[in-house]
């Protein structure tokens, strides 16, 4: 839905017991699907700033670190044109914002129909039109399933390093503070967003074990988005990111 409630003041003490009690950080929240900041449709488009404004403001009262937003989608305008829709709304949205410690990360996209945000080239260039055009801090969370939907090769060693190599020469892996661990029901480059259990899907045990240890990750904040229908799988994948982060996991080739 487009409405939403007011954080009420007693939950946000309890959230703020439960972090500091089970050392909980970073905080990640995400923003709204229908959210659509590249949107020239002056219904959605007015809908969306307001929505986004309302996340933002939601995200500072509960003591966010991030707030994760998709980049959107630009149909009937040329990709331009929908990354300057984007930043303009983003602008718009923040206005008269103080953002305190809150950083919006820009999600990676699989790329299909009008997506903004499959390209590293175009989640920088929001980022750097962002910069010039409000105070609002910006980086970037990837998604693995995204990454490997769009044509990004990570279920394998050598296409991992390539991707890392790309994001670091383009968007700067120090901005990277988050990645959404989600295995891939499409194939490489399908543009398919169907997230698959951890080891269940196309990236499999073996790619997300070169992920989850690879130097320049370790130290990453990961986030489970994978098809949960009770708390038993939500536990195996859970599992299954703990057992993979370490190096010496014995893992069956498949």
């Amino acid at each position: 839905m487009w409405r939403a409630s007011v954080p009420d003041p007693v939950d946000i003490r309890r959230l703020r017991i439960a972090r500091e009690t089970y050392d909980l950080s970073p905080m990640v929240i995400h923003c709204n699907y229908l959210a659509n900041l590249a949107s020239i449709e002056p219904e959605i488009r007015a809908k969306s700033i307001g929505s986004f404004r309302g996340e933002l403001d939601r995200a500072v009262a509960i003591g966010a670190d991030y707030l994760v937003l998709h980049p959107g989608n630009y149909r009937d305008q040329p990709l331009e044109q929908g990354i300057a829709a984007f930043v303009l709304g983003l602008a718009e949205a923040a206005r008269e914002f103080s953002a305190g410690k809150l950083k919006v990360l820009l999600e990676n996209t699989v790329g299909s129909g009008n997506q903004l945000g499959s390209r590293f080239e175009e989640l920088r260039m929001i980022r750097d039109l962002a910069e010039r055009e409000c105070d609002l801090p910006v980086g970037y969370c990837l998604d693995t399933c995204h990454l490997l939907a769009a044509g990004f090769d990570v279920a394998h060693g050598e296409g991992l390093e390539t991707t890392l190599a790309h994001a670091e020469g383009i968007l700067g892996l120090s901005e990277v503070k988050v990645i959404h661990a989600n295995d891939s029901k499409g194939a490489l480059g399908s543009h398919l967003d169907r997230h698959e259990n951890i080891g269940k899907g196309r990236i499999g045990e073996i790619g997300f074990q070169r992920i989850l240890t690879h130097p320049t990750l370790r130290e990453k904040a990961f986030i489970l988005e994978t098809p949960t229908e009770d708390d038993e799988t939500a536990r195996a994948d859970i599992d299954a990111l703990k057992r993979l982060s370490q190096p010496e996991a014995q893992i069956r080739a498949k």
